[in-house]
């Protein structure tokens, strides 16, 4: 067994947080809000381009339960939301009063299916039901084929609220993942692929929704002298400590990206001879490969079940692919429209250890067990 742990995706740190934190200790900023936060955002906006503003916020569920407010999700509504995800995707629109719809994954990127898109649009139609908003989500840095997307949306006038959590530093035909939303969100969660040790943001061309998600997230205070408020808000603010780490994260971000993918180009070069498949990049797409999920041929369940306890015997973390929303015992009632794509890739799929800061021995280490696995089974 390994004495050192290998982690799926563990926080990777530049040099340059340090530093950023320091000078929030030496200005005393330790709060939420500061200069730091104000940098932050800058740098992520710098980074994102397209004339995006950001609201630096304390998680992407923050985010995007703030998105459903600006987008006016009220209780009894319906917001489409894709089906393959971890369920923070889904559980601000519960938060909410209002009920998921969910939607199957197509089999290229494994991202929200257009074609069971449409369908549940036109069946919640059909049934007096206008969903209020779509929630793609670009799967472990895999951008969602967002040109079928978009204009499944424009067809129906339904903004879309673009969950790019796991997909900062991803691309698609040369725009960043989180500009295509009316609002989109992103994590900085301490699993990603750059942290802020918790954090998040709320991004969007919008001036308007950036100045409210930043009201909202400071609990709505009017601009009294007093303590005011009309509206119901919200602890949702970054702390400007924690974003001195992101800004030293930021730095780093593109090193990042390039290191996990050559982690994925080296597993499906290693494994190809035993038959694996991933998520297709396809033309166009640029995945940060914030994880490398893959399939294992003949596609048994009982092999990836294997695989990861071999794994968890040499102290090395693996996990099975999201088990899709509308399998989730709290989910069971909630409508959902698809063929059962996303079921089979969750029996199949196994996610592999991808982090940045894993070294090559360590990386030759799990593959060689793989194969071992694989060889034996």
């Amino acid at each position: 067994m390994n004495a050192k742990r290998i982690w799926l995706s563990s926080p990777h740190m530049g040099g340059k947080e340090k530093e950023f934190v320091d000078e929030a200790f030496a200005t005393n900023w330790i709060a939420p809000l500061g200069p730091q936060v104000n940098g932050f955002e800058e740098d992520i906006a710098e980074y994102l381009k397209e004339g995006v503003e950001v609201a630096a916020l304390s998680s992407g569920t923050a985010a995007l339960h703030l998105a459903l407010i600006i987008l006016g999700i009220e209780q009894g509504d319906e917001v489409i939301c894709q089906s393959m995800t971890f369920s923070a995707s889904a559980n601000p629109i519960v938060y909410l009063g209002a009920t998921p719809v969910f939607v199957d994954s197509e089999i290229d990127t494994w991202n929200i299916s257009p074609y069971w898109l449409e369908e549940a649009i036109k069946d919640r139609l059909a049934k007096g039901k206008r969903p209020k908003a779509i929630i793609p989500v670009h799967l472990y840095g895999m951008p969602s084929k967002m040109d079928e997307v978009l204009e499944i949306s424009l067809k129906y006038e339904i903004p879309i609220i673009e969950d790019a959590a796991e997909a900062l530093g991803s691309s698609y035909n040369g725009k960043k993942m989180g500009t295509f939303g009316e609002i989109s969100i992103l994590s900085f969660n301490g699993n990603k692929i750059i942290t802020t040790s918790g954090g998040g943001a709320l991004v969007s061309q919008n001036k308007s929704y950036i100045e409210k998600a930043r009201f909202l997230a400071t609990q709505a205070r009017d601009p009294a002298p007093h303590y005011q408020h009309s509206q119901i808000g919200y602890n949702y603010r970054l702390s400007n400590v924690c974003a001195g780490i992101g800004r030293g994260q930021m730095l780093v971000l593109d090193e990042r990206v390039k290191r996990r993918r050559e982690i994925f180009k080296k597993y499906m070069e290693i494994l190809s001879d035993y038959d694996i498949e991933s998520q297709r990049e396809l033309p166009g797409m640029f995945s940060n490969r914030w994880l490398t999920a893959v399939l294992l041929k003949p596609f048994d369940s009982t092999i990836n079940n294997k695989l990861r306890k071999e794994l968890e015997a040499e102290n090395i973390e693996s996990r099975p692919l999201w088990k899709p929303m509308h399998l989730q015992p709290v989910f069971k009632d909630a409508p959902f429209y698809g063929d059962g794509a996303s079921e089979a890739l969750f029996a199949k799929g196994i996610c592999l250890p991808s982090g940045s800061n894993i070294t090559d021995e360590e990386l030759a280490a799990i593959i060689k067990k793989i194969q071992l696995t694989l060889e034996l089974r």
